[in-house]
Parts: C-alpha cells; sequence; structure tokens
C-alpha cells in the first residue's frame, strides 16, 4: 500500500507528523504539503502562476501551493501510483458545513476527482489547549485500517472527525453518519474599524446524530462523501 499524504495547516503543521506516524505501518508514505497555513481556502487551484517544489527530507516534498495543488502534484507528477490519498490531521474540526470551505477536506475531494479514494481527517478540539497528537495518531490508524477494508466505489471520499481529546476516553466510539447541513454561526464585531469574524465553533446547530452533533458528543465521526460520477 502507498499513500500520498497532505494538509492545509503547512508542511511543519504537528498534524502532519501524526498522520505519517498513523500510517507508518500500513505502507508507504509520499508527504506533499503547503509552505504555509492555508486552513479554509477550500477548493483553491493554483493555475495562474508556477509552483516551486522542494524536496526535504526522505519523501517529504514542500510546495508554494495550496491543498488541492498538493494532490495534483503528487498523483500526476510525484506518485501517479499511490493507492490513497490522506489529508490531515487538521487542528480543528471539519464538520457539516466545513467541508465547502476546508483546505484539508478540498485535498481529498481533488483527490476523489482524479479516481482515488481519500480520507481527510481532522481534530476537534473544545477549547485551545494543545492537542494530543499520539492519542490522535493512534485513532487515526484505526480509522485508516478500517476504511482500508471498506468496499468503496469511484468518487468516493471519507471526512473522519476525531472527538476533543481532553474528556474522551482512550477507545471512543466509531459512528459513520450523514453530515449536519446547519451552517456555522455568522457574527462579527468591530474591531480598530474593521469587521472580525467572531462566531463560536461549539454554539453551532447540530442535527441529532449527524456528524456536528456525533463529534461534539465524543464519538469519532465518520461521514462518506461522493462526487456525482459520469452517467
Amino acid at each position: 500500500m502507498k499513500f500520498l499524504l497532505t494538509n492545509d495547516d503547512g508542511i511543519e503543521a504537528p498534524g502532519l507528523a501524526a498522520l505519517e506516524s498513523a500510517v507508518e505501518p500500513l505502507g508507504q508514505r509520499v508527504v506533499v504539503a503547503p509552505d504555509t497555513h492555508l486552513s479554509g481556502c477550500s477548493h483553491r487551484a493554483t493555475t495562474d502562476r508556477g509552483l516551486h517544489l522542494r524536496l526535504g527530507r526522505g519523501e517529504w516534498h514542500t510546495l508554494d501551493g495550496t491543498p488541492v495543488d498538493c494532490t495534483r502534484i503528487g498523483l500526476v507528477h510525484l506518485a501517479p501510483e499511490v493507492d490513497w490519498v490522506l489529508s490531515g490531521i487538521n487542528e480543528g474540526g471539519n464538520l457539516g458545513a466545513d467541508i465547502y470551505h476546508s483546505g484539508t477536506v478540498a485535498a481529498a475531494r481533488e483527490a476523489a476527482l482524479l479516481g482515488k479514494p481519500a480520507i481527510a481527517v481532522s481534530q476537534y478540539r473544545r477549547r485551545r489547549a494543545p492537542v494530543d497528537w499520539a492519542r490522535a495518531a493512534r485513532w487515526t490508524r484505526q480509522i485508516v485500517s478500517l476504511l482500508l477494508a471498506r468496499p468503496h466505489a469511484a468518487g468516493i471520499f471519507w471526512n473522519v472527525n476525531l472527538p476533543d481529546a481532553e474528556t474522551q476516553p482512550d477507545e471512543p466510539e466509531v459512528v459513520f453518519c450523514n453530515m449536519d447541513p446547519h451552517p456555522l454561526p455568522v457574527r462579527y464585531r468591530i474591531e480598530e474599524g474593521r469587521l472580525r469574524y467572531h462566531g463560536v465553533y461549539q454554539d453551532r446547530l447540530r442535527a441529532l446524530g449527524r456528524d456536528v452533533d456525533v463529534c461534539f458528543s465524543g464519538a469519532i465521526a465518520i461521514t462518506v462523501l461522493m462526487l456525482p460520477q459520469p452517467e
């Protein structure tokens, strides 16, 4: 098994190192990640300039582009033979409507567009406390192993959200669930004459049994997403 790893938090993000640690026993890894933090960049791709790819240690590569660019360069230029694309582990949840603006999820979506199964993994956290990346890696290894064993059709990718590690047991329940349709809280306040987003993530609406509710309640939320297929 060979994996392409990427993220939207940047090449130096601890979540990317945790992701590699999670899948190290499962197969070979090629890493292509942005050279800077690009959270919330959605499915943006760079087509108006050249991209600079730099080789780091081992099979780690840095790209001055977006998560979608990283997936494209990885699958088309560096390692077209990879079996799966994994994106994350994002520092913060990507639940419900987040999938539309998340760079983490966009990298997995681009993989599905290019014909590869993919998993986006995010670590929800209730407060700004440090993330237990070792535990997140252990949970991620279990989930990736679980999803690798499941049958998958063309156009499928998975969105996985790990619960707040501060308050949850070592082995949280794993729940397959649908995406919550509610929008994020949209609030702003004026700071120095500018409007600054001030929505509170934890205050979002929750549909019972959907991914927001599942993850906020302490379980690992797994949602399958499907791209429309040609007729």
